[in-house]
């Protein structure tokens, strides 16, 4: 398989995407036990919750930071550093987790580092990418990247969090350590890319807000960013409680809701598949207008059932949606932004799109701890419906550069 990926992207591609491989199944681990882990510590809705927050609170913090550095050092070395100090910190999570020592204060702290890596990690990855392949093999790229996602973070990792998890709490964490180390070994083997363009001797001030003002300016990549935003905000309210959910609701056992996170994989592996062809076939315009129209179906359907079949079928279509709308916005976001504002503009995005994550995580918890584990997914279904009417004219707007995202 890597080597089939090497003779149509590159042998740097192929390092980029194994180590994105590995990564992510650390990922998945932490994604699946970290909420079992806090869920073993305290029954709190507003401190399970909370623990989401955390980790993507970063995003809120940072994330613009991050983008203009992005943008000043070497992305590669950056990535590897940031892995290597992830590792780490994720030892250390291990350690008192077998030692019978860790807390929710602990465990928030290494989440809040997590984040605040990934704030780097995941901006420079997205810029890095253009480097690395032909501008017309983005998409492919993205859907290969996405792909392994998909199948490592979710339909891999999940079950075997939740079951490591259940025979060791420590054992899901230092997997994810090692996977990071790994991963750091793989990328310090890429090519050095190209220094970013960006003037150094500009302040920091400055270069973010240079950022930003193109992201404003760009009317589709704007509707884009706000439209995630609130999405995420929507979404992550929701889905914050998701364990509680599953376990109140539902009535699934640990491992059970470990199973029922790979209906995202399934979905999110079809996504993948369909991406590019999709785009292709009904066009970019009407791929986001039906992706928001799905996410405001998902979340009332959610709101209402107890059946977990219907729950399963529902995560598939969504998760396929997601990995399709996912797709088309980084291959049209990274063939549209000058390649030294690929950083702050990527970071200005994530600002709107994982720190509205943030802020749904923090209100999740409130709204469930309030009204119970239904109550955000009714209001996830009407802030989606708000999102959609919104957006829909402003979706058809024409790229400035290309109308059309090459797809192959």
């Amino acid at each position: 398989m890597r080597a089939l990926v090497s003779a149509r992207l590159g042998a740097d591609f192929a390092k980029l995407w194994t180590a994105s491989a590995v990564s992510n199944i650390g990922d998945g681990v932490t994604m699946a036990a970290g909420p079992l882990l806090v869920a073993s510590i305290t029954d709190s809705p507003a401190l399970i919750a909370g623990a989401v927050f955390v980790q993507q609170l970063p995003w809120l913090l940072f994330a613009l930071l991050s983008g203009a550095y992005v943008d000043r050092l070497d992305r590669r070395r950056l990535v590897v550093a940031v892995n290597l100090v992830r590792a780490v910190a994720l030892a250390t999570l291990t350690v008192t987790i077998a030692t019978d020592t860790v807390t929710v204060v602990i465990f928030y702290v290494v989440l809040f580092l997590l984040g605040t890596g990934e704030t780097l990690a995941d901006t420079a990855m997205g810029a890095l990418l253009p480097s690395v392949v032909a501008t017309d093999r983005l998409p492919s790229a993205n859907a290969r990247l996405h792909a392994t996602f998909t199948i490592g973070n979710q339909f891999v990792a999940k079950p075997l969090g939740a079951g490591l998890f259940v025979i060791a709490a420590a054992a899901p964490f230092g997997l994810n350590a090692l996977t990071f180390a790994v991963a750091a070994v793989l990328l310090a083997r890429l090519r050095p890319a190209p220094a970013p363009a960006a003037t150094t001797h500009a302040s920091v001030v400055r270069s973010i807000a240079e950022g930003v003002r193109w992201l404003w300016r760009h009317r589709l990549l704007r509707t884009l960013a706000l439209s995630m935003g609130v999405g995420n905000v929507a979404f992550c309210a929701a889905f914050a409680v998701f364990v509680l959910y599953c376990r109140q609701r539902l009535g699934v056992s640990d491992v059970g809701y470990g199973f029922l996170l790979t209906a995202f994989a399934v979905g999110g592996l079809a996504g993948t598949a369909l991406a590019t062809r999709l785009v292709r076939t009904v066009g970019r315009t009407m791929v986001l207008r039906v992706g928001l129209v799905i996410e405001m179906v998902t979340h009332l359907i959610l709101a209402t059932t107890t059946a977990v079949w219907v729950v399963v079928v529902v995560l598939v279509v969504f998760s396929a949606h997601g990995m399709v709308w996912g797709i088309t916005v980084a291959s049209l976001r990274q063939r549209l932004v000058p390649s030294h504002l690929l950083g702050r503009v990527g970071s200005a995005y994530a600002v709107l799109d994982l720190g509205g994550a943030a802020v749904g995580s923090l209100l999740g918890g409130l709204i469930a701890g309030t009204w119970g584990s239904t109550a955000p997914f009714w209001i996830a279904g009407v802030t989606m419906a708000v999102v959609a009417l919104a957006a829909w004219r402003p979706l058809a707007q024409s790229p400035n550069r290309s109308e059309t995202i090459e797809v192959s």
